[in-house]
């Protein structure tokens, strides 16, 4: 039943998605594809992926306990309060804790998951902005 569910929200999903890809306004100087194939090739793997779900459900799953589904709400928190804080500590600081915070829920030691945390924070932002001189957040102290 949770599989069907599943499809049920991706379908809707993909609905939207290509109802949203149609409403984008196309300037006179475009690209060949535009910008509306990305979108209604993401509409359509979302999609197919739904019926699949859909068509060809698994047998009723095995749920974790309340502990562990509180331990997900828990990421999912921290997920949002990532996109929340993100502007204000800039980008270093906040995926610095929240790596650090995830790695930690899923096992690693808390000192480790503080490398973690800094080292994926670090890593990234070497990679974005100072090899392929993308932006990133700001922070406080401008890194």
């Amino acid at each position: 039943m949770s599989d069907r569910i599943l499809g049920v929200i991706g379908l809707s999903l993909a609905l939207f998605f290509a109802v949203s890809a149609a409403l984008i306004q196309e300037s006179f100087m475009t690209d060949a594809i535009g910008p509306k194939a990305f979108p209604y090739i993401i509409s359509a793997v979302v999609a197919l992926a739904s019926l699949v779900f859909l068509f060809s459900p698994d047998p009723e799953p095995a749920w974790p306990a309340f502990n562990r589904l509180a331990e997900i709400g828990f990421a999912v928190a921290v997920s949002f309060l990532y996109a929340w804080v993100l502007p204000e500590l800039g980008f270093l600081i906040s995926t610095s804790l929240a790596a650090g915070y995830l790695s930690w829920r899923l096992g690693t030691a808390p000192l480790p998951a503080v490398a973690v945390g800094v080292g994926t924070s670090v890593g990234i932002y070497v990679v974005f902005r100072l090899i392929l001189g993308l932006s990133l957040a700001e922070g406080p102290f401008g890194f």
